[in-house]
């Protein structure tokens, strides 16, 4: 800890940041998983792609709605703590993954175990070790720890994806356990709750300054905060823009985008590595949105985002039957917005509610994008049960992204800047 306190080159927090870092990447990889174990569960065991949809429905759910109670979790009992406890929740619920033979084992390991223990280290996580390690450079900092959702998907796909066609599913579940324990171990070792611990200041601080102990009741305090927020018209617009946020990202292109390419005889292998390609321009956009945020409107950036987002996915089904430059193009374009919205939506929070509540407050919003996460990933395969085609899904979430686009200009300029000037 001395050595730590009289280090003058690199401050602790961004140790912090790459432990958090590491610790999503496994969390978004481990999410992103059943996009490529749904055409090898569907030969296999016989289930429908709208049966395994619904278990990857609820998981995406419950992955949000754990959030606001996450937030209180981490004030009360700590990061590090909370994040082992969740590590080993989740790598345990894999290594029995293997065994199961019905659908109803795979809703409550996938859908309802590793939900809940992913969610506990979900975007929540990344906006409080903001929020705790940092005063300058908050919004890059949340940028980069939420690119890390989509760098999961670029390291773990394709590799994952490999080991299920040349060695089988059981393999890529394996492989996955073995990287979740390492990265308990690293967890265990580094992460600490605050820089207080240390007795140093905060990235751009001057002081450090003794963390506010968690007041009220861990189950409450989420519902009352949600219960101040749901007078706020802002509020509304942030949950409603995120709604359709999730609607449009990991419930669809995360959930349908490889079984939709096997549609178009793309293999697996393939598609994985262009949602991968995705996460690395995505890695990049996300990141640069952070940066913006702390220099721009972010009203204006998340107009834009949306609206862009809407179009590419308007010209995916195009994509989809037409050259593979086509898809290539369609993974540059909208994987460099693929959550690119979320340091805006953060940094409107946080001027909105302030830095306390921000964490409780975002948690609901991350509610809000998972549901609608949630109602993409099964509507998607549902359609695709009846219909036997992605497009319908596709053009919809387009013009709701458009929507999305409208509803975000609407948010109060008004009222942020009267909150900046309170910060």
């Amino acid at each position: 800890m001395n050595a730590i306190r009289k280090t003058s080159g690199l401050h602790y927090g961004w140790v912090i940041v790459f432990v958090t870092f590491i610790t999503l990447i496994v969390s978004a990889g481990v999410r992103s998983m059943p996009s490529i174990l749904m055409l090898p569960f569907q030969d296999e065991f016989g289930w429908s792609r709208g049966g395994i949809s619904s278990v990857i429905s609820i998981g995406i759910f419950l992955y949000g709605l754990v959030g606001p109670f996450s937030a209180s979790l981490l004030q009360k009992y700590g990061i590090r703590r909370v994040v082992v406890i969740s590590l080993a929740v989740l790598g345990g619920s894999m290594a029995v993954t293997p065994l199961m033979t019905a659908l109803w084992q795979f809703e409550i390991l996938w859908g309802i175990v590793s939900g809940l223990a992913t969610g506990m280290m979900a975007n929540v996580l990344g906006v409080t070790v903001s929020s705790r390690w940092f005063v300058k450079s908050r919004g890059l900092v949340v940028g980069l720890l939420t690119a890390s959702a989509a760098t999961g998907q670029l390291l773990f796909l394709p590799l994952l994806a490999k080991i299920t066609v040349d060695m089988g599913w059981r393999y890529a579940i394996y492989t996955a356990v073995i990287i979740i324990l390492v990265v308990l171990a690293v967890v265990a070792i580094w992460m600490r709750n605050d820089p207080y611990d240390l007795g140093i200041a905060p990235y751009g601080g001057e002081e450090p300054v003794k963390p506010a102990p968690f007041q009220g009741n861990l189950f409450l305090a989420p519902l009352i905060a949600l219960r101040s927020a749901m007078k706020n018209a802002t509020f509304w617009l942030l949950a409603g823009t995120f709604f359709f946020c999730g609607f449009s990202t990991n419930g669809l292109i995360g959930t349908h985008f490889i079984p939709a390419g096997h549609d178009h005889g793309i293999p697996e292998v393939t598609a994985a590595g262009l949602l991968a390609f995705m996460g690395l321009f995505d890695l990049v956009g996300t990141t640069a949105s952070g940066w913006l945020s702390d220099r721009f409107d972010s009203r204006k950036l998340l107009f834009w985002y949306y609206g862009l987002r809407g179009l590419s996915l308007l010209f995916l089904p195009f994509a989809l039957g037409a050259s593979p430059a086509m898809l290539i193009i369609f993974s540059v374009f909208y994987g460099l917005d693929w959550i690119a919205t979320v340091p805006p939506t953060v940094k409107l929070a946080s001027q909105e509610f302030g830095k306390e509540k921000a964490g409780m407050i975002f948690g609901w919003v991350v509610v809000a994008h998972q549901i609608g996460a949630s109602t993409a990933a099964y509507t998607a395969g549902a359609m695709r049960d009846w219909l036997g085609s992605y497009t319908m899904p596709f053009v919809a979430a387009g013009l709701v992204c458009m929507f999305a686009a409208l509803m975000a200009i609407r948010i109060s300029k008004a009222s942020t800047v009267a909150s900046q000037a309170q910060a």
